[in-house]
């Protein structure tokens, strides 16, 4: 792979593995950090229609005296765990 200049910065190509793994298409967001001085991670952030579909996947019945409050839906701060897990 080489590395090329795009607009201000420095771009990579992905291998084809990459984004068939991935399903990558040109409009996705991924985030890529390296792990250590010669290798790098990379991570695909989970789009809406994603989200929306695990939300559907992970829904569970509310016990019975169960009572909304939406202030307390404004507090919570909702985040995703090993990516499978809401929490």
């Amino acid at each position: 792979m080489q590395v090329s200049k795009w607009g201000s910065g420095l771009a990579i190509p992905l291998p084809a593995v990459a984004v068939e793994t991935f399903e990558l298409r040109e409009v996705n967001d991924i985030k890529i950090h390296s792990a250590n001085q010669r290798v790098f991670e990379v991570k695909k952030n989970l789009g809406v229609r994603e989200l929306l579909a695990r939300l559907r996947k992970f829904r569970r019945r509310l016990p019975a005296d169960f009572k909304f409050k939406r202030g307390d839906v404004n507090e919570r701060r909702w985040t995703f765990v090993d990516s499978n897990v809401l929490l």
